[in-house]
């Protein structure tokens, strides 16, 4: 009776990392599907296939790419709404900036335990190298997300495994430990030659930012949100919306989100009904939604500055149409904000 194959499931981010450490055990013999984490933070499919200046960019999932390149299936499982847990309680606090990357991938590596066991795998993948990232990727950190995750010595690091004790899937033979890696740091210099030497090209920058929590504006947008709202929470709209245009607070109770572009203007168009909206008539310009509850006085100052980034910004006088949530568009007819008065402590981010 033939023994059989063993079944790994591989966290696939769409890096070059992750698919490199599932393209080694392929190539030991071992079946392998990957799974994709969407948890609203993503950068790749939001802002480069909006905004024009990332237009040259492959407008691609780049996980379902990197599945497609290796031959295997990929499963994509929503965790929107579990993941809130992990971003507003982090029990292992944030990085630089909002990045809780410690708990993240012991949440994801928990939620690929939970998928294995329910499948009838035999273990996890992951593309993590040890001193790659400076919180979640160190090997005091390494047998926290593998003990926290329940996943223990069934997660296998493939490109640094030489380096760590021997896990379940060595000692079994279901893997070869001598044609796995040992690499540490944060140079890609040894991902990039095995990605040649396995013919493999046109993959995602390496060390390209995969998660808008590590960028410093859009983590000052967020807790710019948690601070006027007085809690923190957030929807799924409120973290797409983080992703899109400036945001400018020049008052505590409410901010103006303008768009740059025209791919940020037809985006943000989707959401005008939930907001109060302004866009100039007399001039070429941008949207903005306005979040927070405005008077009289609010809605002019708001429409001086919608005029200062419209195409009218030097004319003496612009018309801008607003329209308040639920009601009908009404014109304003302001002087537009010189660039020196509008104070640097509005730009939120």
């Amino acid at each position: 009776m033939s023994q059989r194959q063993p079944r790994a499931v591989a966290l696939i981010s769409g890096g070059l990392d992750s698919m490199l450490a599932a393209r080694a055990i392929l190539d030991q013999g071992v079946h392998v599907e990957g799974l994709n984490f969407y948890t609203g933070f993503c950068v790749e499919g939001h802002t480069h296939a909006v905004r024009d200046k990332d237009r040259a960019r492959p407008k691609r999932n780049n996980a379902l790419w990197v599945a497609e390149q290796l031959g295997i299936k990929l499963h994509i499982i929503d965790t929107v709404e579990e993941y809130k847990d992990v971003v507003i309680n982090p029990r292992h606090g944030y990085g630089q900036f909002m990045n809780p990357c410690l708990d993240c991938k012991g949440f994801m590596v928990g939620k690929a335990r939970q998928w294995m066991e329910a499948n009838e795998f035999d273990f996890i993948i992951t593309g993590e190298v040890i001193g790659q990232r400076p919180k979640s990727q160190l090997k005091r950190t390494m047998p926290v997300i593998a003990q926290e995750s329940g996943a223990n010595d069934r997660l296998l690091r493939p490109l640094c495994a030489r380096l760590l004790e021997p896990t379940l899937p060595e000692r079994e033979g279901w893997v070869d430990r001598e044609q796995l890696f040992d690499w540490s740091g944060r140079s890609r210099k040894p991902q990039m030659e095995l990605a040649e030497r396995f013919g493999l090209d046109d993959y995602a920058q390496p060390a390209g930012g995969c998660c808008f929590l590590t960028d410093p504006s859009y983590s000052r947008k967020l807790q710019d949100l948690w601070k006027a709202r007085g809690e923190r929470r957030y929807e799924l709209d409120d973290i797409m919306l983080l992703k899109m245009g400036r945001h400018l607070r020049p008052r505590p109770h409410f901010k103006l989100i303008v768009s740059r572009e025209d791919g940020e203007n037809r985006f943000m168009h989707g959401y005008r009904r939930q907001f109060t909206h302004l866009v100039p008539t007399s001039h070429g310009g941008p949207l903005a939604l306005l979040d927070g509850e405005a008077g009289a006085d609010d809605l002019e100052l708001a429409a001086r500055l919608v005029a200062r980034f419209s195409q009218g910004r030097d004319a003496e006088r612009v018309r801008v149409a607003v329209t308040e949530k639920g009601g009908e568009p009404r014109e304003l007819d302001v002087t537009p904000m010189a660039a020196d008065d509008v104070p640097r402590e509005w730009y939120v981010g």
